[in-house]
C-alpha cells in the first residue's frame, strides 16, 4: 500500500486527489509540521530534503507532487500513454507546479503574468472541458488544484475568465476533488 506523507494544509492534497481518482488505496501519514516531524531521520530517508508531500510505493520513495502524479499516471492509470503524451502530461504538470503557481501565488509576479496565463486557459477551456480534451486526467489534477487554491488561498476575483471558472466548477464536483482539497 501507498503512504503518502503531507501536513496539514500542505501540497499532499493534490497527490492524494489524484490517488482518490485512481481508487487507489493508501495511507495517509499525517506529520505534524510544527513538531518538525517532516525533518525526523525516519522521514529524511524517505525525502532528505524534508518536504511534503512524499510517498512510499514498497521500497520506492519519490518526493514532489508533479513528480508523484507523473509516477502515479505512468505506474496506475489504466491508460496506455505514447512517449508524446507523456511529454504533453510532463509539460502541465510542469506549467502548474512552476509557471502557473510563480504567475498567481508570487506577487511579484502576479501582475505581469496572471492575466495572461489565465486568458490563455480560458481560450483553451472554450473548446474542450479538460486540458487534453475530453476525458479528465492527471493534468487535471496538477493544474486544477492550482486554481482551486486561488480562492481559497487569494481570494481573487476570476470573473474575467468564464471557462477557467467553468472549470474549475467541473473539477471541484469530483467526489476525490472534494474528499482530498476539503482537507
Amino acid at each position: 500500500m501507498i503512504k503518502l506523507y503531507g501536513g496539514a494544509r500542505s501540497r499532499a492534497s493534490i497527490v492524494q486527489w489524484y490517488l482518490e481518482e485512481l481508487a487507489i488505496p493508501y495511507e495517509f501519514v499525517l506529520l505534524d509540521m510544527q513538531a518538525s516531524e517532516h525533518l525526523k531521520p525516519e522521514f529524511l530517508a524517505i525525502n532528505p530534503m524534508g518536504k511534503v508531500p512524499a510517498i512510499a510505493d514498497g521500497d520506492f520513495s519519490l518526493w514532489e507532487s508533479g513528480a508523484i502524479l507523473l509516477y502515479l499516471a505512468q505506474k496506475y492509470d489504466k491508460t496506455t500513454f505514447s512517449g508524446e503524451q507523456l511529454a504533453t502530461i510532463n509539460q502541465w504538470i510542469s506549467f502548474a507546479n512552476s509557471t502557473l503557481f510563480i504567475g498567481v501565488f508570487i506577487e511579484a509576479h502576479r501582475e505581469r503574468e496572471m492575466s495572461r496565463l489565465l486568458t490563455a486557459l480560458d481560450k483553451i477551456l472554450a473548446s474542450q472541458p479538460y486540458l487534453l480534451g475530453k476525458e479528465f486526467g492527471v493534468t487535471d489534477v496538477a493544474v486544477g488544484s492550482i486554481l482551486a487554491y486561488i480562492p481559497m488561498l487569494l481570494k481573487l476575483d476570476l470573473s474575467d475568465y468564464p471557462e477557467v471558472m467553468n472549470y474549475m466548477q467541473r473539477l471541484g464536483e469530483r467526489p476525490a476533488f472534494q474528499k482530498a482539497m476539503s482537507m
